[in-house]
């Protein structure tokens, strides 16, 4: 440990490496600094919105990348570099970036890889919000986006991906339908194609899986879901993985790789943080969506507990999955981990059969039988958001892809009694007698 987070990269740092420790001591410990000033066991709430300089020289320095040292919150702040180093060393990244939300996440992620004119591939299902990112904000930007519906069919990849084509987009473990993707076949493409492969890890986390092992060259995060875990802050996280060899690809990724008046590129400067230092200094930095001091210690402060809950998550989804499965008000269950679902025996491969918590059910009698169903929910929330540790119920067909077409909604399989459920950590039985209570 040392002295509070400068712009240092936590990777080069042996003060700050944890390599070698189990995952369990790495989410209570990376990314941790010693506070001189009091002793104080826990990193502080550092809520400042600018750095003192040193000297003339020193801000000369900090401000054309010679000099270590923080410059202004939007860009980075000592307690959002903790977050940032811990969730680093658990994906297994170079760098990491923590933003005001999800959103904010995916959003710079992109953007530091493709602008106007510039395409975009994704996989189909994918959380409804991102799509409306995609189609609406993203269209406005002159980015354009187009999916792929299977990810195991080559032709259609090579139909979809085109000269412009900047980047891959997936999730571990999509919301609402959990319909996981084979995340090393997608990697396959991308590396076929000579494309960054992006990531959404939210739902999943680095405690079931990490991408950059399957071949991921970039990890987002909703980091206010199962890395803060209690529903009380909006975060966001990018991870750079260190991978993407942006110099020597054939496609153009100006903000990474062009330089300006002699000087080095991002890319020659910083080697294999360079993606994470163009998001940062060039997106983040200019667009603004800093994360706040006070946020940014509830997210490290909740990853301490990451593996705990999610042990009580899993154990209690299987569970409550398995008992859906046989009720009679219940049409249907699309969860991975149930034997009969077309992709059980990826999830048995990549996650042991434990494909998160965030899942749908059918429930009989279409909108009429969910509204009654969520009305008489007493334990079980019925609101938006996942991952934290109350569970929750949500109508998507009325609320998150209220705005898609039928056509495409039928397409995503949102039926009009389907019912996304983020299990939490309650008892199971309570849970199981909420659930009865309501079906019934």
């Amino acid at each position: 440990m040392t002295t509070a987070p400068t712009n240092r990269d936590a990777a080069a740092d042996p003060e700050y490496n944890w390599d070698g420790y189990a995952f369990d001591t790495r989410q209570v410990h990376a990314g941790e600094y010693d506070e001189l000033t009091s002793g104080a066991r826990i990193p502080p709430i550092n809520m400042t919105a600018g750095f003192r300089f040193d000297s003339f020289a020193d801000a000369k320095g900090r401000f054309n990348g010679e000099a270590d040292g923080l410059i202004y919150s939007r860009q980075r702040n000592p307690s959002g570099a903790v977050a940032e180093r811990r969730i680093a060393s658990l994906e297994g990244g170079t760098e990491a970036i923590v933003v005001a939300s999800g959103q904010a996440a995916i959003t710079a992620a992109l953007l530091s890889i493709a602008q106007a004119g510039d395409h975009i591939v994704s996989t189909a299902s994918i959380y409804s919000g991102t799509r409306i990112l995609f189609g609406r904000s993203f269209a406005r930007f002159g980015v354009t986006v187009d999916y792929v519906w299977d990810e195991f069919d080559d032709d259609e990849w090579d139909r979809v991906i085109t000269p412009n084509t900047k980047a891959i987009f997936s999730e571990t473990i999509p919301n609402p339908k959990n319909d996981i993707v084979d995340i090393g076949r997608v990697a396959a493409v991308a590396t076929r194609h000579g494309l960054p492969f992006v990531v959404d890890n939210t739902i999943a986390s680095p405690f079931l899986i990490r991408p950059f092992e399957h071949g991921a060259d970039v990890v987002v995060h909703s980091s206010t879901k199962f890395l803060s875990g209690h529903g009380a802050a909006i975060s966001g996280t990018i991870v750079d993985g260190g991978t993407f060899d942006w110099a020597a690809a054939d496609r153009s990724f100006p903000l990474i790789t062009a330089s300006a008046g002699g000087l080095p590129s991002i890319a020659q400067k910083f080697g294999r943080t360079a993606y994470a230092r163009a998001t940062r200094e060039a997106v983040v930095n200019d667009i603004g969506p800093a994360l706040s001091p006070f946020n940014s210690f509830l997210l490290h402060q909740g990853i301490e507990t990451l593996s705990l809950r999610m042990e009580r998550h899993l154990s209690n989804s299987l569970t409550i999955a398995a008992w859906l499965a046989e009720h009679p008000g219940v049409e249907s269950v699309d969860y991975a981990g149930l034997p009969g679902n077309p992709a059980f025996d990826l999830a048995q491969r990549l996650y042991g059969g434990r494909s998160g918590s965030v899942f749908s059910f059918t429930v009989r009698g279409g909108e009429a039988g969910a509204g009654r169903f969520l009305d008489r929910l007493r334990v079980i929330s019925h609101m938006t958001n996942i991952g934290d540790t109350r569970s929750m119920a949500l109508h998507p067909a009325t609320s998150t892809h209220t705005s898609f077409s039928q056509e495409l909604r039928d397409r995503l399989g949102i039926a009009d009694g389907l019912i996304r459920l983020s299990v939490g950590i309650e008892d199971p039985q309570d849970l199981i007698n909420d659930l009865d209570r309501a079906l019934s």
